[in-house]
């Protein structure tokens, strides 16, 4: 078990309750009824800058321009951009989505033919809708500080394709890119990002052990890095994230907040599972580190609520948690 345990049981009984009692009045603030003259969202607390990844509100219409809506309506002032709605702001041809079971020949060439235009249409896109988003979000007061291209370097995707979205990345003024954890895609991207100078955050789920970053995986480029799931971590190793945080600091791109229980347990609510939330807030503000720590929101939604609440709920204990 972690070695943390009695330290972050105290921190949960200390800030659950402020924090409770802030989201509720939160609710009820200028940012939940609109914004309207409410001014630039700010969640940089005492120099640790928290943010979430737009994943959290997937369970709401999620046009680059609704996801900003409710950004600003929870007070964030930086995110992790999901790549879909980015490249359907930028006009990405529509695909062929999903098919489950078995496709005919005709479905299976209807799905390559669209699969084709998208290829196509990124080879070929002009990086001025990308700039326009990044406006878009910096004149309400929100950096998009992290796009997520979840399949970049893999198998198959073409050099031309890659370097599409390392431009996307620069067009919106992200420091990085995210994807899933993969060897054979670091060994691929690591000399492009050092070319680039875009960090690609490897995204790590429960299939995770204290030794995975210390393999070769990081060794393939400077710009190679960590986008480190502390919730997962707990979940999958039964361990405190925090030695994995000191050790890699310096090459960690961000950090996704969620709380778990151990035993590959429950998302809950922050403060109510075994992640030690509070305790790495304080600690990234004790040391100084500046990457972003970014909300993702995966426990399951109370019925009288919507992701905008949950995730201002989250800001909330963040901001008690630093203050």
């Amino acid at each position: 078990m972690m070695d943390e345990r009695n330290e972050t049981a105290m921190s949960r009984r200390s800030f659950m309750g402020t924090a409770a009692a802030l989201a509720a009045s939160t609710m009820m603030s200028r940012y939940a009824l609109g914004g309207s003259g409410a001014g630039k969202p700010n969640s940089n607390f005492n120099g640790v800058q928290i943010g979430a990844i737009t994943y959290s509100f997937r369970s709401m219409p999620s046009t680059a321009e609704d996801l900003l809506k409710y950004i600003v309506q929870c007070g964030i002032s930086s995110v992790e951009l999901m790549g879909d709605p980015a490249e359907q702001f930028a006009g990405l041809p529509a695909g062929a989505g999903r098919r489950r079971g078995r496709m005919t020949a005709e479905q299976k060439k209807a799905q390559q033919q669209k699969q084709q235009e998208q290829l196509n249409w990124r080879l070929s896109a002009s990086m001025d809708k990308y700039r326009a988003l990044r406006k878009m979000y910096n004149d309400a007061g929100v950096n998009i500080h992290i796009v997520k291209f979840g399949s970049i370097g893999n198998a198959g995707m073409t050099d031309a394709e890659i370097e599409y979205y390392f431009n996307v990345a620069k067009a919106l003024g992200a420091r990085g890119i995210t994807r899933e954890l993969s060897e054979e895609a670091a060994k691929r991207l690591g000399p492009l990002a050092d070319e680039h100078k875009i960090m690609i955050g490897f995204h790590n789920h429960t299939r995770i052990t204290p030794t995975t970053y210390d393999g070769p995986m990081l060794s393939y480029g400077k710009y190679l890095g960590i986008n480190f799931d502390i919730g997962h971590y707990v979940a999958g190793t039964n361990e405190s994230p925090i030695p994995i945080i000191r050790k890699f600091h310096d090459r960690i791109l961000s950090l996704h907040l969620k709380d778990r229980k151990v035993n590959n347990g429950a998302n809950l609510p922050f403060g109510q599972g075994d992640t030690p939330v509070a305790l790495i807030l304080q600690l990234n503000k004790r040391e100084k580190w500046t990457f972003p720590c970014d909300i993702e929101l995966e426990y399951g939604i109370p019925e009288a609520s919507d992701a905008v609440a949950e995730v201002t709920k989250c800001v909330q204990f963040c901001k008690e948690a630093l203050g």
